[in-house]
């Protein structure tokens, strides 16, 4: 049975950034309205079954409650069976799930933090990520119609895994050793010495970075890395930047923030392979990953960040309505 997982963040799109920057707030109805459009575009390629994470502010409810006649979905819609402890643990759990009950693709609606602990509990089930979050780089910005219909042609068998899918990079974050935790985007290494607030937005705050990819266009962590060279999604590179002060021989202007945007003195920055590690220089200090505070490194601690290959698998929506197009999926003959 073609089936398919949801995971709706009702906390992404709403944090401190907004006080910060000039993020716009991206409401839980819309997101509603959202993932009605994604359920349509699901239901019109032949999924039959959907599984939703359970959260506090009731989306699957929402949802269902909402599409009635004409416009509601042959389709089954399920909740998963899963305490809920209104935290990033959640996603993890019902990703886990989600795969163990052989989901063929898990659309989420989040940004980058979203997606990493995303990740991190799917396994190889392939991610269609859609951008509802802040610091958005991993997920993108689509119409919920187009991104159910791209997601149904992978679950439905009607467009090859090969032809849809792309693998995406992460780094995978050590402590004396041991891989602890992941990041998809960006790993960011804060003189803090205890988590608290967890979003990222003081630059001066930041003595070293590893991204997984780096482009002007992007919001974040990530714009201070395309400001000294490009590195897309598919190329085999990332990037060791460690900042300075301001006499440092590198001012890179960067969009930090939604409208924040700062000059970042940079000390060195370095080109990293797949299987290349870092050594974390500033201890104690906290590590934030993907945007948020995560990991506190003690004073005895060796910490280390690797670039690896092996990241999520992710649904390329072009490439797929592009595919299925070119086989006749569309078309109904007479």
């Amino acid at each position: 049975m073609p089936s398919v997982g949801i995971i709706s963040n009702p906390a992404s799109g709403k944090d401190i950034r907004r006080l910060v920057a000039y993020a716009t707030v991206f409401g839980n109805n819309e997101k509603v309205n959202l993932i009605k459009r994604v359920l349509l575009g699901l239901d019109a390629l032949g999924v039959q079954r959907v599984y939703f994470m359970p959260e506090y502010f009731g989306f699957y409810h929402r949802v269902i409650e909402s599409l009635s006649g004409q416009h509601r979905p042959a389709l089954e819609a399920r909740m998963l069976d899963m305490p809920i402890e209104a935290n990033q643990s959640d996603s993890r759990r019902a990703a886990a799930l989600m795969a163990s009950v052989g989901v063929k693709c898990i659309i989420t609606f989040g940004g980058d933090g979203t997606n990493r602990v995303v990740a991190q509990g799917a396994g190889e089930v392939p991610l269609l990520p859609i951008s509802t979050g802040t610091n958005n780089v991993f997920p993108v910005m689509v119409e919920g119609t187009v991104a159910g219909l791209a997601a149904g042609l992978l679950a439905t068998g009607a467009v090859r895994p090969e032809q849809a899918l792309v693998r995406a990079k992460k780094l995978v974050i050590y402590i004396n050793g041991r891989p602890v935790d992941s990041a998809l985007v960006d790993a960011v290494v804060l003189t803090d010495q205890f988590i608290g607030s967890r979003a990222v937005w003081d630059t001066d705050k930041i003595k070293q970075v590893v991204v997984t990819r780096g482009a002007t266009t992007n919001i974040g962590i990530a714009s201070v890395a395309g400001g000294i060279r490009h590195i897309s999604p598919e190329e085999p590179l990332g990037m060791e930047i460690v900042m300075g002060d301001a006499d440092a021989p590198l001012q890179v202007k960067a969009a930090i923030g939604p409208g924040l945007i700062k000059k970042v003195p940079v000390t060195r920055h370095k080109l990293l392979e797949s299987g290349q590690r870092v050594t974390v220089l500033e201890k104690p200090c906290v590590i934030a990953l993907d945007g948020e505070r995560e990991i506190q490194v003690n004073r005895g601690d060796r910490a280390e960040v690797e670039l690896s290959l092996e990241g999520p698998f992710v649904v390329d929506i072009d490439r797929t309505l592009s595919t299925a197009a070119a086989g006749g999926a569309f078309l109904d003959k007479k």
